[in-house]
């Protein structure tokens, strides 16, 4: 069974009333990264490949103006939130029907139970898209889930 928004918001942080939703919670853009260099995935390790995080185009001197200009292409995508997926839990990311509607996916992977950082997504661009920081771009949900201890992967407390 899926959570309420409200539920939702009582792991993530920050957020706002505009934010929740019936069914879960907004994630806003916080920067915007290119691959660089190749990664790698074996059997035993893996490797993420370099990257560069792009700068916004500025409207003024306050960086929460910002505004990237992304041209088509895959791009890494990094949420302003925190998110802390309770026990009994896993976390499902879903882009927000807006992006869809100007050509573009977000894709992402499940977000276990015991996970907790400012999680990524894999934006793909297929046409030419203008993107504020701050703007609310994907919904994370929360659903009841069995499981045998939590996440204790290379990816906790990513980018806090």
């Amino acid at each position: 069974m899926f959570r309420s928004g409200r539920f939702v918001a009582d792991h993530i942080e920050p957020t706002t009333d505009a934010q929740r939703q019936p069914n879960g919670i907004d994630l806003t853009l916080d920067a915007v990264f290119q691959q660089v260099d190749s990664g790698r995935i074996g059997r035993d390790d893996k490797t993420v490949g370099g990257r560069e995080e792009l700068r916004p185009k500025m409207e003024g001197e306050d960086d929460k103006d910002g505004v990237y200009h992304l041209s088509r292409g895959g791009y890494i995508v990094r949420y302003g939130e925190t998110v802390s997926i309770p026990e009994g839990h896993i976390g499902f990311i879903y882009p927000r029907s807006s992006l869809m509607r100007n050509c573009c996916m977000l894709n992402t992977a499940v977000w276990d139970a015991g996970y907790e950082g400012k999680g990524e997504g894999l934006l793909e661009v297929h046409h030419e898209i203008e993107l504020e920081v701050g703007a609310r771009i994907a919904q994370i949900v929360l659903a009841e889930a069995g499981h045998e201890g939590i996440y204790d992967g290379s990816y906790q407390g990513e980018n806090l």
